[in-house]
């Protein structure tokens, strides 16, 4: 019986097996199509006020807020564990905040602050700057509002004076995340007026007004100060080809990468830009997407590790460039063999 069925089976295949090429570790891994490496990831950190150790993101388990000088040491970290990139984000307490977000324009701001001292500290560590007034104000959204509606351009004058502090402080690459229309044009300009010619922009072209950016509200101090909703600028996850227009509008603008959010939920997304628009295309693994990971883990129903790991080659497989996660540091240690 079993040599016939045998028969059967290499007659329908032609003789072409395919558990062969997963039979063992070493053959799956000679034959893998997407390899993650270190260099492929971007660790988000949380700057703080003061000094002292480091604290807590309640809503997502493993994440802290951090002061400069813990930045720094976590940018050291980043560097041996072959991580290139940092995005740095600021817990801004309420008193800093007000409706026109003007924090965000302050030279000696957290992530200015931040961003001087790990570049004197870890030069060869990339920095990427948030270019959005959401944690400057004490409304809660990413631009200026008059009365219950959000002016764009004076959304955009703010947003290019705010890029411009953060290229002064030694800023790589700005990463615009309003939505606003014109924005990357504009910052462009401005940069390339004050010099700053070699300073990136790696857009937030395709935001999605979405339900998993929870946890990182919470981490940046924005939770609860949200007035109304923000979807009319990010856009209606429904769609896809306004997607693709609005990554090459970017594109047409000097941005120089762009950017898909949240991660997992829209890989569609981010195989269409990577593929149509062959620019490179990252994607932000964001703070629910890695709060449903952890939860589910910290329960025991799944194994966390794996699922992390098995995420973030998906985004890879997907065509990104490199993901936005804060699983960077664990994900780093894991493909080093270190303990997590």
């Amino acid at each position: 019986m079993v040599s016939r069925i045998s028969e059967r089976i290499d007659l329908a295949t032609g003789g072409l097996r395919m558990r062969r090429l997963r039979q063992n570790d070493w053959i799956r891994r000679l034959v893998r199509e997407t390899e993650l490496q270190p260099a492929d990831l971007i660790w988000p950190i949380f700057v703080r006020e003061g000094e002292g150790e480091d604290e807590p993101v309640a809503s997502m388990p493993g994440v802290v807020r951090r002061s400069v000088a813990r930045c720094v040491d976590a940018a050291r970290e980043a560097r041996d564990l072959g991580i290139p990139l940092v995005a740095l984000f600021p817990y801004t307490t309420p008193s800093l905040r007000d409706e026109r977000g003007t924090e965000a324009l302050n030279e000696t701001n957290l992530v200015c602050t931040a961003t001087r001292a790990i570049k004197a500290a870890v030069p060869e560590i990339g920095i990427l700057c948030d270019v959005a007034l959401d944690p400057y104000t004490s409304h809660g959204h990413d631009g200026i509002m008059i009365g219950n509606r959000i002016d764009n351009d004076a959304s955009v004058e703010v947003l290019c004076a705010q890029a411009l502090a953060q290229a002064r402080a030694g800023c790589d690459i700005l990463g615009p995340s309003d939505m606003m229309d014109g924005r990357v044009a504009c910052i462009r300009a401005a940069l390339d007026a004050e010099g700053f010619r070699d300073t990136m922009i790696m857009a937030y072209s395709a935001k999605y007004a979405s339900a998993y950016y929870g946890p990182f509200r919470d981490a940046v101090g924005s939770g609860g100060l949200l007035k109304g909703d923000k979807r009319t600028y990010q856009m209606d996850y429904g769609n896809s080809e306004e997607a693709l227009r609005e990554a090459a509008q970017d594109i047409a603008e000097g941005a120089d990468m762009v950017m898909v959010k949240p991660g997992m939920p829209y890989l569609d997304i981010v195989s269409r830009l990577s593929r149509e628009l062959a620019v490179p295309t990252f994607a932000y693994q964001t703070s629910g997407e890695y709060a449903v990971i952890m939860a589910a883990h910290q329960n025991g129903w799944i194994d966390g590790d794996r699922a992390m790991m098995e995420s973030l080659s998906a985004f890879k497989r997907a065509g990104a460039a490199g993901i936005l996660t804060y699983f960077a540091p664990r994900a780093a240690r894991a493909m080093a063999g270190r303990p997590l």
